[in-house]
């Protein structure tokens, strides 16, 4: 059973710099997505930094709202909850796949974002993932927002003029017949 597996977990990530994140959940089974976001909280405020909280009507939106927070926000990093649980159609499958999409194009577009959606066959496996003293899947979403934000620090804080970004004095835009630059 995939509850008594171990798996290594990379230790927590230090910032120099506080950091701030949103939680956006998606609370339909309101008692997992209260676990899930304890889970969160804790991961982050683990590292010291801080949080605000946002609830949305369901998976669907969880990525809407990251959006929109990114154009008007100023958080460091994203971590979506919530719980989809297969029903009798194929609904589930929709919006296990396309809120999965959504999330991962934000990050490939460079938002820090942690994916805790949980996406399961019966209540019970829920149950356990969203548990903080279990699976802890809410912790985990956290941690990799963290983890990410960090990268982004890392690999963002220096600037060097390497691969093939000019600097900006060296940007020829076009020259006339005598050799002049014109814009």
């Amino acid at each position: 059973m995939a509850g008594h597996e171990t798996h290594y977990t990379l230790p927590r990530p230090e910032f120099d710099k506080p950091v701030k994140l949103l939680i956006v959940v998606a609370p339909y089974y309101k008692d997992i997505a209260d676990n899930l976001v304890a889970g969160a909280k804790a991961e982050i405020e683990g590292v010291g930094g801080s949080w605000d909280l946002v609830e949305v009507p369901g998976a669907l939106e969880v990525p809407t709202a990251i959006a929109m927070a990114d154009r008007q926000s100023n958080f460091d990093g994203y971590v979506a909850l919530g719980c989809v649980i297969r029903g009798e159609t194929t609904h589930y499958d929709t919006v296990c796949n396309d809120s999965s999409r959504a999330i991962q194009l934000m990050g490939l577009q460079g938002l820090c974002i942690g994916n805790g959606i949980l996406t399961v066959e019966t209540r019970p496996q829920a149950e356990v993932r969203a548990d903080p003293g279990a699976m802890n899947k809410g912790g985990g979403a956290a941690a990799a927002a963290l983890h990410l934000i960090a990268l982004g620090r890392k690999w963002g804080a220096s600037r060097k003029d390497v691969g093939f970004r000019p600097k900006a004095d060296d940007i020829l835009l076009a020259e006339d017949k005598n050799g002049s630059r014109t814009a």
